[in-house]
């Protein structure tokens, strides 16, 4: 079976990571990269062909798909652009920044029959998925609360492993920094229950200096099939803060408790008492060697894998563009609560 060809949108943290991806998968090749100003570096890091510009690299009749990791506010635009010239695509979460936006995307896909898929890398991730499958067997009956906390060091991150031009962070066309954490959170409550975000309430903040746009939110939710909880998110923490991402779910069902870290252990709790039920090497911050290791690059290989089966016909787990949508609306919704002070259900979000 001849491979699937890629062409990657973006040359930045995470358009070098989805290349190093491509690049450990099986039955992919990474053909071509364009945009950013880091482009033509990365193209040389990879031995690929670099172009000019995106209609360059998408005119290619040697690319079959294209990854797009560019400036959320650049992701609709490229999508529908890839998906008019016959392109498959997997845009890098967000989907996109507005619902019109991701409707136009979902739009495209269903006119030119391509695959449009999502980078919620974390449901590769073995510790997650061994908690969703937990969950969906029943281990601990109907989940009724969920507290997820995802808090980070922004400086340490910039200047470690995660390095380089951060200046969409601060862009107010990227929104803020809820649309670049809390999308995983939900799909990831919305993949283990197989329910939709309801209703929220939440506070957004600018807490640091100098920032124009959100960097920390607090919100109560609810689930279509009666879970409630609450996600904190933030990138404001002051030095040293936690080791790198302090990613957690705490899960508590009828008949028993998850404590899920998806960069280390999973943990549950049930009459039989504490035992721990996934573990994974941790993820760290320290530098390139660290941030581009098997460890972390793991889940997206499997994502890209995953990617391919889809477009091959092939039942698979990669993260769709309703996932995406259902992401952004959530982040409508939110930041929509915080501004008008009352409860709002991302189905009736406004833009």
């Amino acid at each position: 079976m001849k491979p699937i060809r890629f062409g990657l949108l973006g040359s930045g943290f995470m358009g070098r990571t989805h290349a190093e991806a491509v690049r450990r998968a099986d039955d992919a090749e990474l053909v071509a990269v364009a945009q950013g100003s880091r482009a033509e570096g990365l193209a040389k890091r990879y031995d690929v062909a670099w172009e000019a510009d995106a209609a360059a690299l998408l005119r290619r009749p040697d690319v079959d798909a294209v990854i797009i990791s560019t400036p959320h506010h650049l992701h609709a635009d490229a999508g529908v652009a890839a998906m008019q010239a016959g392109k498959h695509v997997l845009i890098e979460k967000p989907l996109a920044t507005t619902l019109v936006d991701c409707d136009r995307l979902a739009e495209a896909a269903t006119a030119h029959d391509r695959v449009l898929a999502v980078g919620y890398h974390q449901r590769f991730r073995y510790n997650n998925r061994m908690a969703c499958d937990w969950i969906r067997n029943g281990r601990m009956g109907k989940l009724t609360v969920a507290q997820v906390s995802m808090p980070m060091f922004a400086s340490k991150i910039q200047t470690g492993g995660f390095g380089g031009d951060w200046a969409w962070w601060n862009d107010p066309k990227s929104v803020g920094h809820l649309f670049n954490s809390v999308p995983h959170a939900i799909d990831l409550l919305r993949w283990f229950t197989g329910t939709e975000v309801a209703t929220v309430s939440a506070f957004c903040r600018t807490l640091l200096p100098d920032v124009p746009v959100e960097d920390t939110t607090l919100t109560m939710f609810e689930m279509s099939g009666g879970t409630m909880g609450s996600l904190f998110s933030s990138r404001a923490l002051p030095a040293p803060s936690f080791p790198g991402e302090d990613f957690r779910f705490r899960l508590m069902g009828e008949s028993g408790l998850l404590d899920l870290d998806p960069t280390h252990q999973l943990l549950a709790s049930d009459a039989a008492g504490w035992r721990t039920i996934a573990t994974q090497a941790r993820i760290n911050h320290e530098g390139a060697d660290t941030a581009f290791g098997d460890v972390r690059m793991q889940a997206y290989r499997d994502q890209i894998s995953a990617f391919i089966d889809a477009v091959r016909g092939i039942p698979s787990e990669v993260g769709r563009w309703a996932d995406g949508r259902a992401g952004v609306a959530a982040c409508v919704a939110m930041l929509e609560s915080s501004d008008q002070r009352r409860w709002v259900s991302p189905m009736m979000a406004a833009e």
